[in-house]
């Protein structure tokens, strides 16, 4: 037996950009903050952020693509998972996401804000979906639509 499960609790870096695929279920993305303080041996105060890129399925995605918004606090549970997709220039690239099954709004603020971006795209469509709207096993070809 083996586990694979991500459990954040951060901030989102950008305002959710959401999309469909051809059969019309909604997959959203966004980029999520997590920070990490103590105090070094000089009894400095550090901070270290970590990025997460998020990735949310169906009437969740939806859902997020309307609600969340840049700087929003969101709990975040779902599976680790590392594709590949080709460049521009053709060269092979990798990606690590979280796959979400469950996504809660945490923390003040909301809006609709729906962003661009200029990174590595959505994953194809999950051949089966899981709990709370989101996540699934991804198809078998992970070839993707970079944008």
């Amino acid at each position: 037996m083996s586990v694979n499960k991500a459990i954040l609790v951060g901030n989102l870096g950008k305002d959710p950009e959401i999309r469909f695929t051809g059969t019309g279920r909604a997959v959203c993305k966004f980029p999520l903050a997590t920070t990490t303080s103590w105090n070094d041996t000089e009894g400095t105060r550090q901070e270290r952020t970590e990025w997460h890129n998020v990735i949310v399925w169906g009437k969740q995605g939806e859902n997020c693509g309307k609600f969340l918004s840049k700087g929003r606090q969101v709990f975040v549970e779902g599976e680790i998972r590392t594709r590949s997709y080709d460049d521009k220039d053709g060269n092979k690239r990798y990606i690590t996401e979280i796959v979400a099954q469950n996504v809660r709004f945490l923390g003040g603020g909301a809006g609709g804000g729906r962003g661009a971006g200029g990174d590595p795209g959505f994953p194809e469509e999950p051949a089966t979906g899981m709990g709370g709207g989101g996540g699934g096993a991804p198809a078998t070809d992970d070839d993707d639509i970079p944008f």
